[in-house]
């Protein structure tokens, strides 16, 4: 992928830029390959390549610049002001998006924050677009409601300019630090979730739930789930950080009672949305604290589903695991570092197969999907 920022060095987000993508993918292959060196009699299946250039599905830019010429991107390296929006992570569909938000940021007067002086309102802009319905969801992130009545009066001319915006909201993020987001998010538009469909599961994103950024990716990722868990005899399947339900809308089937945990309560209630459109299957979603949760059981699942983020389950949550005595374990990882260090505080399971899905093509960043029995389970 030739991307002129990358040449320019103005942004260099994409470290591993420099070297032709099949290399970056063989390279994660071995790194993994190492990794799990230690483990013996699994299945390392080949990696799962992405789409090298327009895969994203959504942007989070730093609004910068001034009313009447606002900038989307981000402060780079050097502290510049970079315009990130002809970036080939994203689709074309951004570039009127984007012009869009620039028309709309000029037209409310929204003045962007100034990181030096603590001064304006407008943050960043958050943009999510469906692949299955080319719909979208827009979020501003302002430092406090002042700019809030007129993003208000505003938004009909954008939506008239704009139908294709399902979902428009403002996020409050008053401290003066890098934190992208705050708690308080106020959804200006009827519709407050933007629907999605991967393979045949039907799909919900709320503001301040997460979502994947690489949709063809997370649609086989959980297809793969789907396949390797299709002829083991599974009656209870619970997915810790379930998020909007993705893997329990893929495993759930009839004769399965599926569980998901999240203690997003915004996920939640895309995943119930969902669930609420599935037929013949057994799905409850609940906003819980997933250790809490796994800790007050009496009995144990089938099937234990995890997805924990970067930090990985760590090892309370790893000994919460190896008491319930699951027969088996799916393990979604966002680190393969953490991936490692939770396997071999999970002594009991045998890794049975591992994949690696590079949902971050340029980087060193990848997911991988991991199969484990238990060593003494009779299912």
């Amino acid at each position: 992928m030739l991307c002129p920022y990358f040449i320019a060095d103005t942004c260099r987000s994409c470290s591993a830029l420099d070297a032709a993508y099949a290399v970056q993918l063989e390279t994660k292959q071995q790194q993994l390959q190492k990794l799990l060196g230690n483990f013996a009699g699994y299945q390392l299946l080949p990696a799962v390549a992405s789409s090298e250039a327009a895969f994203r599905n959504k942007a989070k830019m730093v609004v910068m610049g001034s009313i009447d010429d606002p900038v989307l991107g981000i402060v780079n390296h050097h502290q510049q002001q970079v315009d990130l929006t002809a970036c080939p992570l994203y689709p074309t569909s951004f570039q009127q998006a984007f012009a869009h938000i620039r028309s709309f940021i000029r037209l409310a007067k929204l003045q962007p924050y100034q990181l030096a002086e603590k001064k304006g309102e407008l943050k960043f802009v958050l943009l999510t677009q469906s692949q299955s319905t080319g719909q979208w969801m827009l979020r501003f992130v302002l430092r406090s409601k002042n700019h809030l009545a007129s993003i208000v009066k505003h938004l009909p001319a954008l939506q008239q300019q704009w139908p294709e915006l399902l979902v428009c909201s403002v996020n409050l993020q008053p401290e003066h630090k890098a934190v992208l987001e705050g708690e308080q998010e106020i959804v200006l538009t009827e519709q407050q979730q933007l629907p999605e469909l991967f393979n045949d599961v039907p799909l919900f994103i709320q503001p301040q739930s997460f979502f994947q950024t690489n949709p063809r990716l997370a649609a086989q990722l959980y297809q793969s789930a789907r396949d390797w868990t299709a002829d083991l005899p599974l009656k209870s399947v619970w997915d810790l950080f379930c998020g909007v339900g993705g893997f329990a809308l893929h495993l759930a089937t009839s004769g399965r009672q599926i569980t998901g945990i999240e203690i997003s309560s915004a996920a939640i209630a895309c995943a119930q949305r969902s669930a609420a459109l599935m037929q013949d299957v057994q799905l409850q979603f609940q906003a819980l604290d997933a250790d809490a949760f796994a800790k007050a059981q009496q009995q144990s699942p089938d099937l234990l589903v995890v997805n924990p983020p970067r930090r990985g389950l760590g090892a309370a949550l790893c000994q919460t695991v190896s008491q319930l005595k699951p027969a088996w374990l799916l393990y979604s990882s966002c680190n393969p570092q953490s991936l490692v260090q939770d396997l071999a505080a999970l002594s009991d399971y045998q890794l049975e197969k591992a994949q690696l899905f590079d949902f971050f093509p340029h980087t060193e960043h990848a997911e991988v999907l991991c199969l484990l029995q238990r060593r003494d389970s009779t299912l």
